[in-house]
């Protein structure tokens, strides 16, 4: 069986998993109190449940497991090395990755019902960047030494993580933002055979699209802190485990990919925070200058801000591909 016939079935399931898992997830928020109140910044009149990161995850961890299984139970059912050279060979870093998103999850939904201290959700962060260091998969950018990598991998999961966190700012900017970035991720493992690492991105996609009607125009459920913790995680993994320079694709400047894809989230918080910075506020602090509110300030309405900025940052993925 070709893998290529696999990506649209693996993203299906993750879609279908995430959208039925949603009114479970909003009932379970609104049980617990997990919701969002109107207050300062926010455009809202009622409470809307944080539900999106339980429900982002219910579409990773539902195919995942489903196909482990059958895996397992249906050894001789192989498709294209998927199984024999992707869940056989890096079992161990995949549990390690999945523990990191549950990680980021928890640390999120902290932060959503109990306001974190930013030193307190800084240093979960950092728990679970090392974690996924310490898996051995790890940025190199060719300098061959271990502490280099270690340093720059978790910076690297840092960043990305509060980056597409400070993109949590209107409806469907971060679950698109997540989906566009996941799916170019997807594209670009696929298209070098990298079947395990385009399976994985075509699921997240296909989670964070299944989240996102809900959230999207108007919104039944929001992202919350752990929805865009986790968001940020997927994507800073999923540019990690891709092999972008190979001896098939021996381009050293293929190593900037990632930089493209994010492109968007990363220059927005680059900006915010370099402007915090020259006004002396904490940059942690948020704010209402970023790239979206200055679109809506600009004249357009929130759902065309958010729209465009979904196109930007699919350009960028597109250059991004055509560049590999």
């Amino acid at each position: 069986m070709n893998v290529a016939a696999v990506y649209p079935a693996v993203c299906l399931s993750a879609v279908l998993a995430s959208a039925a898992s949603v009114p479970f997830w909003r009932r379970w928020c609104r049980r617990t109190g997990v919701m969002d109140d109107p207050g300062q910044r926010k455009i809202h009149s009622d409470p809307i449940p944080l539900a999106g990161g339980m429900a982002v995850m219910t579409g990773l961890l539902a195919p995942l497991l489903a196909g482990t299984a059958v895996a397992f139970a249906f050894p001789h059912f192989k498709v294209a090395g998927l199984f024999e050279h992707g869940l056989s060979v890096r079992a161990v870093q995949i549990l390690s990755l999945v523990t990191g998103a549950l990680g980021m999850l928890w640390i999120g939904l902290r932060d959503d019902t109990s306001d974190l201290r930013p030193a307190a959700k800084f240093g979960g962060q950092l728990a679970v960047a090392l974690l996924v260091a310490s898996a051995g998969k790890r940025i190199t950018l060719f300098v061959p030494s271990p502490l280099f990598s270690y340093g720059i991998t978790v910076l690297w999961i840092l960043t990305v993580v509060n980056a597409v966190n400070f993109m949590d700012n209107m409806n469907g900017l971060c679950a698109g933002l997540g989906a566009i970035g996941a799916a170019w991720f997807g594209l670009i493992a696929a298209r070098q055979g990298q079947y395990l690492v385009g399976t994985m991105s075509f699921l997240a996609a296909g989670a964070l699209l299944g989240f996102l009607p809900f959230n999207f125009p108007r919104a039944s459920a929001f992202l919350g802190d752990a929805g865009s913790h986790l968001t940020g995680y997927l994507l800073a993994v999923l540019a990690i485990l891709p092999h972008f320079y190979t001896a098939k694709h021996p381009r050293p400047l293929a190593v900037l990919t990632p930089l493209l894809v994010l492109a968007v989230p990363l220059a927005d918080m680059a900006w915010v925070v370099l402007l915090r910075w020259r006004k002396g506020q904490p940059f942690y602090v948020g704010d209402t200058n970023h790239l979206s509110h200055r679109l809506v300030r600009g004249g357009l309405s929130p759902v065309r801000a958010v729209v465009l900025i979904w196109l930007l940052a699919a350009a960028a993925g597109a250059l991004a591909f055509v560049l590999q």
